[in-house]
């Protein structure tokens, strides 16, 4: 099957998509928008029906993946925002819609498995793995929802819970029914899907939902506050079978990975599960919008950029070895490739972004003269608050977007694959597993090849901390950093605490002096003189130019104590169920929920 192929009919998949309900939090799912018997007829209608769970209803999600994902984790710098001074509250638009989005995906996946159950006309194969790829993103959701407020309410089936009128009667379940719940519902999902043992098509397979039953079983080890050997064999064991047998491999240039075209790019497999966008005859919910908040104004061609006053944290870049207060010349030799995948510093150009400019050089883009490179970039500011600017989740210009798919992005509408759960992540799962569970062998063999990709020199020895921090660098910016924290908060808080106290999470300041200082004096201003020419760089001077009460970088964050590991339910959620605020309650759920289909 062709990649594109998963956004064929996305039109016709929007009449799956689920509305808000005035009368509960439960977001109601469209019963009536379309017959079954009707749409469902052939094992294509089915697999075009689950197309809209890949991205719609994940939309509103997209913010708090960063704000929550990298900003509270340390990551990445976001100035004002209460992720990064850990003050959100129930009320936080972004937390609100990222509750909406789950709870959305849960109701889509619930409806859609109901009618799919019930069609007539499709193949049993067919209606297999659409239910097995709704059970992915189900238990997806539910993953999230866990690891973000702590405890939910399980809604097993949307339909007969409003047909019962039960919906605000739903108490709370713990964290280890949570868990549990999420575990059966892969495993039924797992029963169901094909193994796809050829690179990447886009879709969910069997190996795809067992490498998430891997980090889910690593994450659930430690939620009883003591590490539990028997989960822990469970993840590496299936996170082994995935990279041993899925056909997958990791990508051999780290920064392929994160390129729009998927055929070139991703054969490999490494993405097992992701975010598919659609920017071109989709609804407005079906595009990526990620560039807009992330990358400098200017970069995409159109107006429609304003992530360039955040940034990646200062403590992200001194852990990858760099700092942007040295010379860029200190940078020369740079090992880890990873750094400058993730992270855009001065001195930095990348040949995969602006092609029809012959690249991109973000200093020529900021301070020269050249009106043809850049319209929206010429005689603009360094505005990174840490001395860099985010390079995942940025797809380039529009000559760019239509080289990969061949049609130009639209105003905040771009179709870069977002990547949820990739290969290196298992790799990491299964080293991290295998070292708690008593073999470093294999836990050393496993980081090896992540860090050999990377291009940075291998272990002789491998320590948890060693796989902590590798976890760190390899999926920096991609939205899964706190979740490292708060799994690791559930065996060892203090250790979780005391390391984000130690972080250098405040922004340099005045950034832009430095930049300026080291392109006027090394360039002269002049287009002759590329920047990679640099010469004039001074520390000292640098720490000088940005003030020494904005380079007070070692002030620790407010607020880190035992609380902040579970983000409050929104508050329009409590209103419309009040058990919400009660304790929870556990569920024996193998003997509560059954998937009988």
């Amino acid at each position: 099957m062709k990649f594109k192929n998963i956004f064929k009919g996305a039109m016709v998949a929007v009449l799956a998509m689920s509305a808000i309900s005035c009368e509960d939090f439960l977001h109601r799912p469209i019963e009536d928008g379309y017959n079954t018997s009707v749409f469902y007829k052939t094992d294509e209608q089915v697999e075009m029906g689950i197309n809209s769970l890949y991205n719609s209803p994940w939309y509103d999600f997209q913010r708090a993946f960063i704000k929550i994902g990298e900003v509270m984790s340390g990551n990445m710098y976001w100035g004002g925002s209460p992720y990064l001074t850990f003050t959100t509250n129930g009320s936080d638009e972004d937390l609100t819609k990222m509750s909406a989005s789950l709870w959305a995906v849960n109701a889509q996946a619930n409806t859609m498995i109901n009618n799919i159950v019930e069609s007539q006309g499709p193949s049993q194969a067919a209606k297999n793995k659409a239910i097995g790829e709704a059970l992915t993103w189900k238990a997806m959701a539910y993953f999230y929802m866990v690891r973000t407020f702590g405890e939910v309410p399980i809604v097993h089936n949307n339909k007969e819970i409003l047909d019962s009128s039960t919906y605000n009667d739903l108490y709370k379940a713990d964290r280890v029914s949570l868990y549990d719940y999420i575990i059966l519902t892969l495993e039924k999902a797992m029963e169901l899907l094909p193994k796809q043992t050829s690179g990447w098509n886009g879709r969910i397979d069997y190996y795809a939902a067992e490498a998430l039953l891997a980090k889910v079983y690593l994450t659930k080890a430690g939620v009883t506050g003591t590490l539990n050997n028997d989960d822990l064999v469970k993840a590496a064991g299936f996170a082994e079978d995935v990279i041993l047998n899925s056909g997958r491999t990791l990508t051999p240039e780290y920064s392929d990975i994160f390129r729009m075209n998927p055929e070139k790019y991703n054969s490999t497999g490494e993405h097992l599960i992701a975010w598919m966008w659609q920017a071109k005859d989709g609804a407005w919910t079906a595009q990526n919008t990620l560039q807009s908040d992330l990358g400098l104004k200017g970069f995409s061609g159109f107006d429609d950029m304003w992530g360039d006053w955040n940034g990646p944290s200062y403590d992200l870049a001194l852990a990858f070895g760099v700092d942007p207060l040295d010379d860029p010349k200190t940078r020369e030799n740079e090992k880890d490739k990873r750094r400058v995948a993730t992270m855009m510093m001065a001195g930095d150009k990348y040949d995969y972004f602006w092609v029809d400019k012959g690249g991109f050089d973000l200093l020529y883009f900021l301070y020269s003269e050249d009106k043809e490179y850049a319209e929206w970039g010429t005689n603009a500011a360094f505005n990174g608050a840490c001395g860099s600017q985010n390079v995942k989740h940025l797809y380039g210009n529009l000559r760019d977007h239509k080289d990969a798919v061949g049609y130009e992005s639209k105003r905040m509408a771009y179709t870069l694959p977002t990547a949820i759960l990739r290969l290196a992540d298992i790799y990491l799962v299964c080293a991290e597993a295998n070292l708690l569970a008593g073999d470093p062998t294999k836990a050393l063999t496993y980081t090896n090849s992540v860090r050999q990709r990377a291009g940075v020199d291998p272990l002789d020895a491998v320590t948890f901390d060693d796989i902590w921090k590798e976890r760190r660098l390899e999926l920096a910016g991609e939205g899964d950093r706190w979740y490292d924290f708060v799994r690791r908060s559930y065996y060892d808080k203090t250790g979780a605490i005391n390391e984000l106290k130690a972080q250098k999470r405040n922004n340099i300041g005045s950034y832009d002096t430095v930049t300026k200082n080291y392109w006027y004096t090394g360039c002269g201003g002049t287009l002759e003189n590329p920047s990679k020419d640099l010469t004039a760089f001074d520390k000292e001077k640098a720490v000088w130019e940005v003030g020494d009460a904005a380079y007070n970088t070692d002030v620790p964050a407010p607020n880190i104590n035992e609380t902040i590991f579970t983000l409050p339910v929104p508050t329009e959620d409590v209103v419309f169920n009040p058990h919400l605020l009660e304790p929870s309650q556990p569920v024996d759920v193998r003997a509560t929920y059954v998937y009988n289909f």
